[in-house]
C-alpha cells in the first residue's frame, strides 16, 4: 500500500498512525496522506530502504547496509536532535547493532540520539498499540525539552 499510494504505513490497520496519536506525538488521529503534517509537530518521516515490502525480510543485508548509510547522511544533512528507528531488525541490520534493543541507544547517527520503536506491522503482534504507545510515549517524553 505504501508503494501504491506513496504514504508510510498506508495498509489498513497498520498501527502506526494510530499508536503515533496515543503517545501524544500528534494531537489527533491523522491519515496516512496526511504525512506531511507531521513537520507542523515537529517530527519527520522517511524509510531505512526505499524499497516497499510486505515483510522486513524480504530486504537483504546490503540494502539495510545501504540504507543505513544514507539515513546517516539524511541525518547528518538535516541535523535533527532526535532520530526514532521502527523496528529493531530494521536498526540492527541497518546499523551492525546486532544486540539492539527496542529503546534508547548509545550510539549517535549523524549527531542525533537514537531511539529503536517497535515495528507498527501486525507481524509484531506480541506488541499491542498500548504497549507501542507507552514505548512511543517514552521517546516523546524524552524528546520534549524541559
Amino acid at each position: 500500500m505504501t508503494a501504491a499510494t506513496g504514504h508510510h504505513f498506508a495498509r489498513p490497520g497498520n498501527r502506526f498512525w494510530p499508536v503515533l496519536h496515543l503517545s501524544g506525538f500528534t494531537p489527533r488521529l491523522l491519515r496516512p496522506d496526511e504525512q506531511d503534517e507531521l513537520l507542523s509537530y515537529g517530527l519527520g518521516i522517511t524509510n531505512v530502504v526505499a524499497r516497499a515490502t510486505a515483510r522486513a525480510d524480504e530486504l537483504s543485508p546490503a540494502e539495510f547496509r545501504e540504507g543505513g548509510r544514507l539515513l546517516e547522511a539524511k541525518v547528518e544533512r538535516l541535523r535533527p536532535r532526535r532520530l526514532a528507528v521502527v523496528g529493531v531488525t530494521a536498526y540492527r541490520a541497518a546499523f551492525g547493532e546486532p544486540k539492539a534493543a527496542i529503546g534508547p541507544q548509545e550510539r549517535l547517527i549523524g549527531g542525533a540520539r537514537v531511539w529503536v520503536l517497535p515495528n507498527p506491522s501486525g507481524l509484531n503482534a506480541h506488541w499491542t498499540a498500548a504497549t507501542m504507545a507507552e514505548e512511543y510515549a517514552r521517546l516523546r517524553r524524552a524528546a520534549t525539552p524541559e
